[in-house]
């Protein structure tokens, strides 16, 4: 029996309005959709509310693992801390109304101080625990110092908070140079999600960026590899569906999200489960 809920990434319907990915997320049979803020607050500017975005969730049986991003608190100055932690806060806030669990904290682009970053990852992870909405760290496979597991595991180390959280990611394991393999070193508790892609053969590695990402089995990633070790971290969640393309957001939303959870489905039988 396979062991994790389908979820879709709103960053594989780009240009759509939130309301509408709901409803092709449900109506595509997911159980989950992660909500963009950046679609959130277009929503917002158009006259809608949060409590409305809400009540299409609930309608629509629509769980929310996590809303994306938090950026520039790892590397923010000590002066720009006190502004950004508050927009952090600002934002777990919105998330909690929504009924999410995580809410996605990127990491720098260049390099910053690990100790400095760590603590505040701290910091936001008791501040999310009193709203009800935790931080995720997030390693991105194209950034400089954050793109491994290893990296990330890093950070939770320096955090020392027991409900630290990282977010995977097939494409980032591999566009970071890591190994799959890797994922053994990781609980399932300290999973907050699991994205889900494939990457090509072409461009090299080292060039690929989100917009390079493929449906899961068109590439070269070893994907079956890939979900027996998160099922033997114990990880119990959400596999999530998430690219960047640009030749699907010109599409119909309902069928992009048709066409997900069938590749998801068709993936998951050749695996086995």
């Amino acid at each position: 029996m396979f062991p994790f809920g389908l979820c879709l990434n709103a960053s594989t319907l780009r240009g759509t309005p939130v309301l509408r990915q709901i409803e092709a997320a449900s109506r595509a049979g997911f159980g989950a959709l992660e909500l963009w803020f950046a679609d959130t607050d277009a929503h917002l500017k158009a006259g809608g509310s949060l409590t409305e975005i809400r009540r299409a969730l609930d309608d629509a049986g629509l769980f929310v693992p996590t809303m994306i991003y938090l950026g520039g608190w790892f590397e923010a100055s000590e002066a720009e801390w006190p502004s950004v932690k508050a927009e952090c806060v600002r934002r777990l806030e919105q998330a909690a109304v929504l009924g999410a669990a995580h809410v996605i904290a990127g990491p720098p682009a260049g390099f910053a101080d690990a100790f400095v970053g760590a603590q505040r990852y701290r910091e936001l992870l008791v501040l999310g625990g009193g709203i009800g909405v935790l931080p995720a760290f997030e390693f991105l496979g194209f950034v400089e110092q954050y793109h491994t597991i290893e990296s990330a595991l890093e950070i939770l180390a320096l955090a020392d908070h027991s409900r630290g959280t990282t977010v995977l990611d097939p494409f980032h394991i591999f566009r970071g140079g890591g190994s799959i393999e890797s994922i053994s070193k990781l609980r399932g508790k300290q999973i907050a999600i699991s994205h889900f892609n494939d990457a090509p053969a072409l461009p090299p590695r080292e060039q690929q960026h989100d917009a390079d990402r493929v449906w899961p089995g068109e590439g070269q990633l070893d994907l079956r590899r890939y979900l027996t070790l998160l099922e033997q971290t114990g990880y119990q969640g959400w596999l999530s569906l998430e690219l960047f393309r640009e030749d699907l957001w010109r599409q119909d939303p309902f069928e992009v999200a048709r066409v997900g959870r069938e590749t998801l489905q068709r993936v998951l039988q050749r695996c086995q489960w």
